[in-house]
């Protein structure tokens, strides 16, 4: 990951579109317009997320993980010395990985985060350098790997040479060393590009590739915060009839909280790829960017759940890779949920929570039903039901869906019993006149937002009987109720006789709402 900085609004230049056509037939994956296309000529947009392979060679369960729960695309984090190198052997090994998962890799080289600005970060020349080194893994891989040269290879501030010809001096030196893959470009300025000077150079870069088979990366966070920014710049491109994909964003972060909803929406709407970081592992305070707890699929975050579950999200649009072959309808229903466990039970609420299904694709969602009526539905394990009627028993069971629509077997069913709901209600007893062996008196009762009626007891000792009532009804000897028009409270008032002397005896007051 990086850090960010404060970032400024995009101008709204266009791009000049190109109309150089490709110089040589491609190899594999490759671009023709603003698409990306398989060998056989197959659409195919990314969907998918960022694994930190290189911080966490052991996890290789994550691709397994990554695919299950939908995506076609895994971009992979590799070092060519900054960190731990990740030699050929190494880069075999994800190859295998990723194809043994059917999705297609992205191979990024994290070595240039931040050039210029952050301390230790390598140039894009560097970074041809590791590629060229790790070449022997690579070659005859074209229909399953695009090469990331380098990730945001500068910061925000200038260096030489500038992004744009680094990046088409990178082009060159591997098209010269004999790479034939779809290349990724990222932005500059920390991936953002809030400065437009990829945007605005994109053309000059396409025509320096001789393979014309480039596919420029946007990184979406802070910069992006509204859907005019992110309209703006992948209008951009489409415009310039140039290809553009998503290659991070996320749903919030320190420069700001970009708008992942419209994202999402318009990179679905335009067929344009998008990559999320990312799977698990995060550190220095991005947190909160893991997508899953401890790469386990089963755990997905509120950020994993709205990226792959949600709308517009890659359970709904990513589809396999063509070189992969047919994808088999999915007609495996998900693995029989825990038993709902209830508690905080009041008179119109209960939270439930249950132990995952588990599905040979992915789980996206659950429902719980009372009987065959359908309470809610839910994208976790848990949920809180409310609008409840008190006092009532209930019967419930959860039941998995997946992405195919195939539903679970029922869970095992709990029951349980809402509460009498009562509403905290205050009164405060006057005594507005006394006489020989009678009395007036008065209670004003208030009760919180929301209550439908109360009910107010008086504890007398014996003597004392209740002779008439106003903006009350009496029940029993010294009980009073709400009527229809003051339900939400208001004062009542009463007269009374009594066979003592002196001062008239002080009530003991016990009120409820409802």
């Amino acid at each position: 990951m990086r850090l960010r900085h404060a970032l400024a609004v995009m101008a709204a230049a266009l791009l000049v579109p190109l109309t150089v056509q490709p110089a040589h037939a491609a190899t594999g994956l490759h671009v023709s317009g603003t698409k990306i296309l398989e060998a056989g000529g197959q659409e195919f947009v990314m969907r998918g997320t960022s694994h930190a392979h290189t911080w966490y060679p052991t996890r290789i369960s994550s691709f397994q993980g990554i695919k299950s729960l939908g995506a076609n695309t895994v971009r992979v984090v590799l070092s060519g010395g900054r960190w731990t190198k990740n030699d050929t052997a190494d880069v075999t090994n994800v190859i295998g990985l990723c194809k043994a998962s059917k999705l297609i890799c992205v191979l990024e080289n994290h070595d240039t985060t931040g050039y210029g600005e952050q301390s230790g970060a390598y140039t894009l020349d560097q970074a041809v350098d590791y590629w060229i080194s790790v070449k022997a893994a690579l070659q005859g891989q074209e229909d399953y790997v695009v090469l990331n040269i380098g990730n945001e290879p500068v910061g925000n501030n200038a260096v030489t040479p500038a992004w744009t010809e680094a990046t088409s001096d990178a082009i060159k030196r591997l098209r010269t060393a004999g790479f034939e893959h779809l290349l990724m470009a990222d932005a500059p300025a920390w991936g953002q590009d809030w400065k437009n000077e990829m945007r605005d150079n994109a053309a000059t870069v396409m025509a320096a590739d001789p393979k014309r088979n480039t596919v420029f990366s946007v990184h979406m966070y802070g910069v992006y915060d509204t859907a005019a920014e992110i309209v703006s710049y992948l209008d951009a491109f489409e415009a310039a009839g140039l290809p553009l994909v998503i290659g991070e964003f996320g749903f919030n972060h320190s420069d700001g909280d970009p708008d992942e909803d419209t994202i999402m929406a318009e990179a679905q709407a335009r067929g344009v790829g998008y990559l999320g970081w990312s799977w698990s592992g995060n550190g220095g305070g991005v947190e909160y960017l893991d997508q899953v707890t401890d790469f386990d699929p089963a755990r997905l975050t509120s950020w994993g759940r709205r990226l792959f579950n949600g709308a517009n999200g890659i359970a709904a649009t990513a589809k396999q890779a063509a070189i992969y072959g047919a994808v088999v309808p999915d007609t495996e229903k998900p693995t029989r949920p825990g038993t709902p466990a209830a508690s905080a039970v009041t008179g119109t609420t209960a939270t439930l929570t249950w132990d995952p299904s588990t599905d040979n694709i992915g789980v996206t969602g659950y429902d719980v039903h009372n009987g065959t009526t359908k309470l809610v539905s839910s994208t976790g394990t848990s949920t809180t039901l409310t609008g409840l009627t008190p006092n009532t028993s209930y019967t419930v069971h959860v039941i998995a869906r997946d992405a195919a629509g195939n539903l679970s077997d029922a869970s095992a069913t709990t029951t349980f019993k809402t509460t009498t709901s009562t509403t905290t209600c205050t009164s405060t007893y006057k005594l507005v006149n006394s006489w020989q062996g009678g009395f007036q008196g008065e209670v004003a009762v208030t009760c919180p937002s929301g209550t439908t009626g109360w009910k107010t007891t008086l504890t007398y000792p014996a003597g004392v009987t209740v002779t008439q009532t106003w903006n009350a009804s009496l029940t029993g000897t010294y009980t009073f109720t709400n009527l229809s028009w003051n339900a939400s409270g208001g004062t009542f008032g009463f007269l009374g006789t009594w066979t003592g002397s002196g001062t008239p005896p002080t009530p003991v007051i016990s009120t409820s709402g409802s």
